[in-house]
């Protein structure tokens, strides 16, 4: 080889050194992958490209399946309360049938009164309960206070009156009591 072409290899060796912005096992120095290696590596990004898309789509149908799931469950989410209130309807039905028919009044509010339990019984069993306010001393997290009264006979922030009963659901309140409270 003739020096000037000895220079100009070593002069490229160092440019291709300058420009390299590899770690220690530079490869940038070796000879170019062939192309069945260079095949092989593109058949396989697509593997795994297909694979990933396969991925996401059945994701995407997974959170759709749960969506609609969960939309039924909140649309039929009350059916089994429903159907029990429904025996009590027709349990009031036959109670008013049954007074018009005999025009006996005690009858009517004895099957009312039966109704009444029954619905008592459904909304227990559903987790549903009464707030006491009877004694009570009033707690702004249970009872909405519509009234105010000074009263000899009860202590300051006591529940004079109950208005409307209110419920808790399995501990969380549903429906404050409204009641008179006593201020000094």
């Amino acid at each position: 080889m003739a020096e000037k072409e000895i220079h100009e290899e070593i002069l490229n060796e160092e440019e291709t050194k300058e420009t390299c912005h590899c770690e220690d096992n530079c490869k940038c120095q070796e000879a170019p992958a062939n192309d069945e290696e260079i095949a092989k590596l593109k058949a396989e990004v697509e593997d795994w490209k297909n694979s990933y898309l396969r991925k996401q789509a059945e994701f995407q149908n997974f959170t759709k399946r749960k969506e609609k799931e969960f939309q039924e469950l909140k649309a039929f989410a009350s059916e089994k309360v429903v159907t029990k209130l429904l025996d009590i309807i027709d349990n009031l039905e036959r109670a008013i049938a049954a007074a018009e028919a005999t025009k006996d009044f005690d009858s009517l509010v004895k099957g009312v009164e039966l109704t009444l339990s029954q619905m008592k019984s459904t909304i227990t069993s559903e987790g549903v309960e009464p707030i006491e306010t009877n004694g009570e001393k009033f707690d702004p997290h249970h009872h909405m206070a519509v009234a105010v009264e000074d009263s000899a006979d009860h202590e300051n922030e006591e529940i004079i009156a109950e208005f409307q009963k209110g419920y808790k659901m399995k501990g969380k309140v549903i429906r404050p009591s409204m009641v008179k409270v006593c201020k000094k």
